[in-house]
């Protein structure tokens, strides 16, 4: 069934401008939803339409055989193609399930393959069974506006979702509506059987045509390829180690240009694919500025440490997961298991680049060029004691909290003072057991050092 403007654009289309010339073709723009309804079709199918638009193309097919997928990305797509000013005609080879058959059902025309099927829309979870009624019930809802919409039973569509609606005749209670492609034709839910594009051309007498297959771009290709969960795993490898290298070697500017890098090539893929929200990118910024917060302003691993690595992982792994404000009733479980894995998989990578990469590093050409490699040996008269005598066995109290690292007072006068792992509070006294350059090295004093 099609919209009355549509309708008369075909009757234009097909009638009236071959009459004022043969040369007129009809420009068809064909595309391909033969996967998982998702953030990434999602996308794929603005790009298309789009390119349709830019064209100017005159009817837009798609090829269909999918088993559904996420139900939200699946209503912005029935929305967009409801939309669009000019015919958009599926053509559906195999399967047209669940999200599938309501972008089918959006369509201006359906056409379908033999021994092919339409229908079984009911809401599940990841593990497969039936999602709570709130989610079957929008889905009724839009299944409903939808066949309103492009002219086709809404009663029928409902019946796709609901097992409790019984249509005489068509379907019983406890059963969902899945129609064949004969069935489907004698209840109004496909214009006719086709079995190719060609087919589809030939049954709609369409005879002067071009068609034109849209692809997507080499930059769209290469962010899908940033999508992949290994390169994924890769990025997040040279983000954490970079942010180690910068911290550990502030001023260098090499390890945090790539760390920033590997951040933008990790976030604007899912960004533009739908997947990263604002939050998710907000809260890995928030985590990032506690760890930096616990490693130059609060020394240690306090609460800021543990809060900003749990926020940094936790934003990393959400990003590449399709879940709707921590709701992750329509994330399969496979998605989990491999965000999962790829952070697993670069935070390893990044404790082992630590440890065996930064030795590596320091030998390299490169490190050499921006660090201090001579050594400026005591015994050649070099020394940074600037102390008139020593503090070795001195008695004072730490001024701020040493977790190992902070200040004390001895004398009245402050130094820079270093546990050997020990943590000090604030006002306890201390005693100097040595000292190492401009540092020194305390513990706590005892009884024993009072008596």
């Amino acid at each position: 069934m099609l919209k009355p403007c549509k309708k008369i654009f075909l009757f234009f289309s097909f009638f009236i401008l071959p009459g004022f010339s043969l040369l007129a073709q009809q420009k068809i723009m064909t595309m391909d939803i033969d996967n998982v309804i998702d953030p990434r079709m999602n996308r794929y199918t603005e790009l298309a339409l789009d390119h349709a638009t830019e064209i100017e193309a005159d009817i837009v097919i798609i090829r269909m055989d999918t088993y559904g997928g996420a139900v939200n990305d699946a209503d912005e797509i029935r929305t967009r193609i409801l939309e669009y000013p000019k015919p958009i005609w599926v053509f559906i080879n195999k399967n047209a399930a669940s999200a599938g058959a309501l972008i089918s059902i959006a369509c201006d025309s359906i056409y379908m393959a033999g021994g092919s099927s339409i229908g079984a829309a009911t809401v599940v979870t990841q593990d497969g069974s039936t999602a709570p009624d709130k989610y079957q019930s929008y889905m009724r809802s839009i299944m409903r506006s939808t066949a309103e919409a492009s002219g086709r039973d809404p009663r029928i569509a409902e019946a796709m979702v609901d097992e409790d609606i019984e249509i005489e005749g068509i379907t019983e209670a406890g059963e969902v509506i899945t129609f064949s492609t004969s069935e489907a034709i004698k209840y109004g839910f496909c214009e006719a059987e086709a079995s190719s594009l060609e087919g589809v051309l030939a049954e709609a007498s369409v005879e002067n045509y071009t068609i034109e297959e849209f692809k997507l771009s080499g930059a769209e290709k290469i962010i899908r390829i940033f999508l992949n969960p290994v390169i994924s795993g890769i990025l997040i490898l040279v983000i954490l180690g970079g942010i180690y290298f910068e911290l550990q070697t502030p001023g260098v500017g090499f390890p945090l240009l790539a760390a920033v890098t590997a951040a933008i090539l990790y976030f604007v893929p899912y960004y533009l694919n739908g997947l990263a929200e604002n939050w998710e990118i907000i809260t890995f910024i928030v985590g990032i500025a506690l760890l930096a917060l616990e490693i130059f302003v609060i020394p240690g691993f306090g609460i800021a440490g543990i809060g900003g690595l749990v926020l940094t992982l936790g934003s990393l792994i959400l990003v590449m997961l399709n879940n709707d404000v921590l709701d992750f009733s329509f994330v399969d479980s496979a998605e989990v298991f491999h965000a999962v894995a790829a952070i697993l998989a670069g935070l390893l990578g990044s404790i082992i680049l630590m440890f065996f990469g930064g030795v590596r590093l320091t030998n390299t050409r490169f490190f050499k060029n921006i660090a201090l490699q001579s050594v400026q040996d005591s015994l050649e008269g070099y020394t940074s004691n600037f102390k008139e005598q020593s503090l070795l066995g001195k008695s004072g109290k730490a001024y701020t909290v040493l977790r190992p690292s902070g200040k004390v007072i001895i004398d009245n006068i402050l130094y820079d003072a270093s546990t050997r792992g020990d943590y000090i509070q604030k006002d306890e006294e201390i005693l100097v057991v040595s000292e190492e350059g401009t540092s020194l090295k305390v513990r706590k004093k005892t009884e024993q050092d009072q008596s």
